[in-house]
């Protein structure tokens, strides 16, 4: 059984859920939900209805029966988001996500495309990862269950966040310590074993066919602007924003800059009714 806690905020544009603005956010790891705050309440204001879950294994959702022990993988999370927007009743809708959220985006798009009038895709990348790389999460995942996620938490956060930053906005930095010190080792380290076996979404890029609005800080240590460049350029149509002085987490880092583009972007799509929905 999973209880999934997450944010439901701002009033519908109509009574009619196929007429409504919706945005969707998804968190990366090892965060929650809190890290969308600022985005929360920019499109709140704005007149959208905004929903962010923590996902399964972080925040406040809980998993007592897990598919596969130890191990989340993103096809899971895609089904979790999906059951919550059900139970909610709610049909269309944008769907973001940063860095792990994004590629668990992907995937949602890979799913129920559908759904999705628009995508927002943030400081992520769409290959699967190389053998290195799938080494080094299943690593992580056993450092993080034997010593849990204070001293990692401690060492990555100058690469989340630029060091620039984690001394001139110590505010944001201590949100973004508390999240990874506050996150569940097991669910951290699961979300990573699932994320290793995670397939390529770099074929699929050409086909999605929705506005897509793709976000990536300038100094982003994790998934650099090469690996926005690559998305924008395989998605047809899709607009590149580079938040400057920003790492990766750039709507905590920058949040004006990345409301900014966020609000254009929303601003731009049709509405659902318009959309066919």
């Amino acid at each position: 059984m999973i209880t999934t806690g997450y944010t439901d905020e701002g009033t519908d544009t109509g009574t009619d859920t196929d007429t409504a603005n919706t945005l969707v956010l998804i968190h990366g790891h090892p965060f929650d939900r809190t890290m969308w705050h600022p985005q929360i309440a920019y499109a709140r204001q704005a007149g959208w209805r905004v929903i962010a879950p923590d996902l399964r294994g972080y925040g406040e959702n809980t998993d007592t029966a897990p598919p596969a022990p130890g191990k989340t993988r993103l096809e899971t999370f895609a089904e979790d988001i999906i059951g919550l927007l059900d139970t909610l009743g709610i049909e269309r809708f944008v769907l973001g996500g940063l860095s792990m959220g994004g590629q668990i985006v992907m995937e949602c798009h890979r799913q129920f495309a559908h759904r999705i009038r628009g995508l927002l895709l943030a400081d992520t990348f769409a290959a699967a990862d190389t053998d290195e790389g799938r080494a080094l999460r299943r690593t992580t995942a056993e450092r993080l269950l034997r010593e849990g996620m204070a001293g990692y938490a401690q060492e990555v956060l100058p690469k989340t966040i630029t060091p620039r930053n984690v001394h001139a906005q110590p505010a944001v930095a201590r949100h973004v310590l508390d999240m990874m010190r506050g996150a569940s080792p097991e669910g951290a380290a699961a979300a990573l074993r699932g994320r290793a076996e995670r397939r390529d979404y770099t074929g699929l890029l050409s086909g999605i066919e929705v506005p897509t609005l793709v976000v990536v800080g300038e100094e982003d240590a994790f998934t650099p602007v090469s690996d926005a460049r690559i998305i924008t350029e395989r998605i047809p149509g899709a607009t590149l924003k580079v938040i400057a002085q920003a790492g990766h987490l750039p709507n905590l880092e920058r949040p004006a800059e990345f409301n900014a583009a966020l609000g254009d972007f929303l601003d731009s799509l049709p509405s659902p009714a318009e959309a066919g929905s």
